[in-house]
């Protein structure tokens, strides 16, 4: 299986934390087969935002939810 991460961030309450204001509106960055080209999606949607510290975008790593027993 691919090293499958997703990308995407939202409007959060409190910008330590990551519960998202409305999840509706959350920018779905998109999906990257590769740790490193998911940073570099990350870092591209990141600075569009970085003065709105109410901005957060994250990298989820979709292959540890998949396959939880094959992270040891």
């Amino acid at each position: 299986m691919s090293k499958l991460h997703l990308v995407f961030g939202g409007r959060v309450k409190d910008p330590r934390e990551l519960d998202f204001v409305d999840l509706s509106t959350l920018d779905v960055v998109g999906f990257f087969p590769d740790y490193k080209s998911a940073e570099s999606a990350w870092r591209g949607a990141a600075q569009k935002s970085v003065d709105d510290a109410e901005m957060r975008y994250v990298i989820v790593h979709m292959h540890r939810l998949l396959e939880p027993d094959l992270n040891g």
